[in-house]
């Protein structure tokens, strides 16, 4: 069987080469094949490889043929294919033999087909030989471009880099076979980026050609062509895209917006006042544009600059108070400069940026100021009043100047005019103050608004106006046997003066007691004396107290001298020198308490008890008078009223209504005389009450007092109650019913009720006598 291999297109050039080249006698020669094919004889039969090229365009295209040696032309024998492929991707002419492509074929997809023929007799229906497999190769063609994988590509680069130095590296893959020629070697090629960037053709490294400045432009687009079949004509290409980033370097320094600022502070900002900002830009970026503000130049040393780290701004300060009037305008320099500056960097930062400051004082109005922080006067105590003191000053530091008016604060001792002299309102005592702390106030007379104070410190200087007198009260005793010479007290002096020395004291006897007295003295010279007898034995009985008068002076200028006396006690002690009256002298002594204060004492006591027993003893003469008859035990109660009424029922005398209508009339009631009254009280008394002697017997005794007592005051009613509940039927008394007019009244009646009524009847009948 004869069969052709249809060979790949080389340098496209199509090669058609036998598949088995067979002489007349095929069966016994053996045949040259073609390199790369592979030949197997069996039977007649000569299977080889089958090479088809991919990227086939046409319908169908043939492959190759098969055909048997057995096979004589006549179309006796049926060729079949069988196999993956068989029937789908290849077709085989079942008469001739003729294999054919039905589909387009890709490499990339299947390279390799293995597939089965068998020869069959139509006459027998018999497969004249077997089954046999063969391959079918597909031949690479370059229809494939290159592709980059790894899109998108991103670099960074540090401007300012020097040539050559590496940025990124891309890489391209084509999908041809890499072992059929030169369909997968790729060429690079940079389409765009020039001139800063260049690509190597061979391994798609880009490096830097041209150093470049990240202020100018900080990122760059670069164009990457890949072409297989190492560019030559007919290649196929692809292209990517490369961002390329510029990163920051320090590269540039910061420079002032303005090369003069104008700035203005009051003159009443107190320090640390911010008073305005400078500004300067860095075109680096992060913290490459890091600044550092401050002062070049300063003469007055005034002024600060400080760095707010978040806006990058200078903030211009005070550093100390300025004065409008001192002077009122500024001038400072200040620079600026990078925080952050590598070593390789600073040959861009040599020379700092700066600007001129112009600050402009604005004048205030400000209050008073005196010439000095605080004043120290001195003055001699007892001096008169209106003495000078000092004075003090103070100015209104603005240009008007303004008059002052000083004034002291909660004073009563000084006094201060208009001129700031200090004069005194009293005489002043050392001992009493030795200090005043004064505080002077001054005020603008055009704003009074504006004012201020100091302190001033007077000191009172001593002057010697106090003569020396004893430490403390003297309580001295002697012996009625004493003798001559004998220390009976140790005494001592105080000065309440202050001197520049040291006190010094000297003591002696009035001359009256220099002469006579039983006594002497002894200047220790140390401030102290002692006094001694000056004779032997005393008399309790003739001379129990002697007094004798002490001088003692100090060494002041002038020396002053005062007279003290010491009481001296004669006491009678026993042998041993004891005291026996004089005890209760010690224990006064001892218990800090002096005559007067024991008399002061002993007189509150007396008071106090004094005032108890007179409230005791008028509440019991209260008692006495408002119930005379409590102690007696008459099982009854006697009521008394100070003003007329007829009684507890007798509610006529209390009617308010009546009261209030002074028109309506009462009806007149004849009156009965007094030993009727009495002879019907004293019945209706036996018939309410108990019949018992001892009652009717007090019951008449009540009658006789009040008939003939002349001194008790008529009474409104008097009741007798033998049992509660049944009242007294007397009539009342009460005028509250009478008429409004008694011209017609007749009070002759009142003579015939007994001595009581005696005045009442004088009274009222004087009373009609002269109205008549």
């Amino acid at each position: 069987m004869n069969c052709y291999l249809l060979l790949p297109f080389m340098l496209g050039i199509p090669l058609l080469w036998p598949c088995l080249g067979a002489t007349e006698n095929s069966q016994t020669k053996k045949v040259q094949q073609p390199v790369g094919s592979h030949l197997r004889v069996k039977r007649g039969w000569v299977w080889n490889q089958f090479f088809v090229p991919e990227e086939m365009n046409t319908t169908s295209h043939h492959v190759g043929r098969l055909r048997s040696d057995l096979d004589n032309g006549n179309n006796s024998f049926q060729y079949k294919l069988l196999g993956a492929g068989a029937g789908s991707t290849f077709i085989i002419d079942e008469r001739t033999g003729d294999i054919y492509a039905i589909q387009k074929l890709d490499r990339e997809e299947r390279s390799l087909y293995t597939l089965r023929a068998q020869v069959i007799d139509i006459t027998t229906g018999r497969a004249v030989e077997p089954e046999s497999e063969f391959v079918i190769k597909v031949s690479d063609i370059n229809d494939n471009e290159p592709k980059f994988l790894d899109e998108p590509y991103e670099a960074i680069v540090p401007e300012m880099s020097p040539e050559g130095t590496l940025v990124i590296q891309v890489t391209a893959s084509d999908a041809d076979d890499p072992s059929s020629g030169n369909n997968a070697r790729l060429l690079y090629s940079l389409l765009q980026g020039q001139p800063y960037f260049s690509v190597e053709p061979t391994t798609g490294v880009i490096r830097i050609s041209s150093t470049m400045d990240r202020e100018l432009q900080d990122e760059y687009w670069v164009i990457i062509q890949a072409k297989d079949m190492i560019g030559q004509p007919g290649a196929l290409s692809g292209t990517t895209s490369v961002l390329i980033k510029l990163s920051d370097v320090n590269d540039n320094k910061p420079i002032f917006k303005e090369s003069l600022y104008r700035l203005t502070v009051s003159e009443s900002a107190p320090t640390g006042t911010s008073i305005g900002t400078i500004t300067a830009y860095d075109n680096d970026i992060g913290e490459n544009a890091e600044m550092d503000y401050s002062i070049e130049e300063d003469d007055s040393q005034t002024f600060d600059i400080i760095t707010n780290h978040e806006t990058q701004e200078g903030i211009v300060i005070l550093k100390k108070k300025v004065n409008f009037e001192h002077q009122n305008h500024y001038g400072i320099r200040a620079k600026v400069k990078n925080h952050h500056v590598d070593e390789k960097l600073m040959k861009y930062h040599t020379e700092a940026s700066t600007t001129f400051i112009k600050i402009q004082v604005e004048d205030v109005d400000e209050p008073p100021l005196f010439f000095l922080p605080y004043y120290i006067f001195e003055i001699f105590e007892e001096t008169p009043q209106g003495s000078f003191v000092g004075v003090v000053s103070a100015t209104d530091p603005d240009n008007r100047k303004s008059p002052i008016r000083y004034s002291i604060t909660r004073s009563k001792v000084f006094n201060i005019d208009d001129n700031g002299t200090i004069t005194t309102t009293n005489s002043l005592d050392r001992e009493i103050s030795a200090w005043y702390n004064l505080s002077i106030i001054a005020t603008e007379k055009y704003n009074i608004e504006q004012i201020s104070s100091i302190p001033v410190y007077v000191q009172v200087l001593n002057i010697n106006d106090h003569a020396p007198e004893f430490s403390q009260y003297y309580e001295t005793y002697v012996c009625e046997s004493a003798g001559s010479g004998q220390v009976i007290q140790t005494i001592s002096a105080v000065d309440r003066d202050e001197s520049i020395e040291e006190h010094h004291f000297y003591f002696n006897l009035s001359v009256e007691d220099t002469n006579y007295s039983s006594f002497t003295i002894i200047d220790n010279q140390d401030n102290t004396a002692v006094i001694l007898t000056n004779r032997t034995g005393f008399n309790l009985q003739e001379e129990p107290v002697f007094y004798i008068s002490i001088l003692i002076a100090d060494n002041g200028i002038p020396s002053l001298t005062s007279t003290n006396t010491l009481t001296i006690h004669v006491c009678d002690c026993d042998d041993s020198g004891s005291t026996q009256t004089c005890q209760y002298q010690e224990l006064m002594l001892s218990m800090g308490f002096k005559t007067e204060v024991i008399i002061a004492i002993l007189i509150c006591i007396m008071v106090i008890f004094g005032f108890i027993f007179l409230t005791l003893s008028l509440k019991q003469r209260r008692k006495q008078i408002l119930f005379p008859e409590k102690s007696e035990d008459f099982r009854e109660n006697i009521f008394r009223y100070d003003d007329e009424g007829g009684g507890e029922e007798d509610t006529e005398a209390f009617d308010i209504a009546e009261l209030r209508n002074s028109t309506i009339m009462r009806e007149r009631k004849t009156r009965k005389t007094t030993s009727a009254e009495i002879r019907s009280l004293y019945r209706q008394s036996l018939q309410v009450g108990p019949d018992s002697a001892i009652f009717r017997k007090f019951i008449l005794e009540k009658l006789e007092e009040a008939n003939t007592d002349p001194c008790a005051p008529p009474f409104d009613s008097l009741q007798t109650y033998a049992f509660e509940g049944t009242g007294s039927l007397a009539g009342s008394l009460s005028s509250l019913e009478s008429a409004v007019s008694d011209q017609d009244e007749s009070y002759d009646y009142l003579n015939e009720l007994g001595p009581r009524f005696k005045r009442l009847a004088c009274l009222f009948g004087s009373a009609v006598q002269s109205n008549n």
